[in-house]
C-alpha cells in the first residue's frame, strides 16, 4: 500500500491512478490521517443476452389464479372480497 500526502496527489495524480488501475492500492492522506484510497472501478463483463432463457422457464395458464392453500393461510377460507 502506498500512501502520499495531498500536494503530492494534486501534482501527480495521473501517475497514481496508472499505479491504481496497476493494482497497487494508493491512499492519499492530509497531516498524516488517511483520507481517501484510489482504486480501480470494476468495468462491467458484457452487455446482457435479452432472451437467453427463452424456452427454459415455463409460465403456466393458471398462473395468477388463486391458490386454495395460500388463502386458507391468508385469509382462513375463500377471498373476503
Amino acid at each position: 500500500m502506498k500512501s502520499v500526502n495531498l500536494h503530492y496527489a494534486k501534482t501527480h495524480l495521473s501517475r497514481l491512478v496508472d499505479e491504481a488501475m496497476a493494482g497497487e492500492e494508493v491512499v492519499i492522506a492530509r497531516a498524516g490521517a488517511a483520507l481517501v484510497r484510489l482504486t480501480p472501478i470494476e468495468q462491467p463483463k458484457a452487455p446482457r443476452e435479452l432472451g437467453r432463457d427463452r424456452g427454459r422457464i415455463v409460465i403456466r395458464d393458471d398462473f395468477d389464479e388463486p391458490m386454495p392453500e395460500l388463502e386458507e393461510l391468508f385469509y382462513g377460507g375463500s377471498d373476503p372480497a
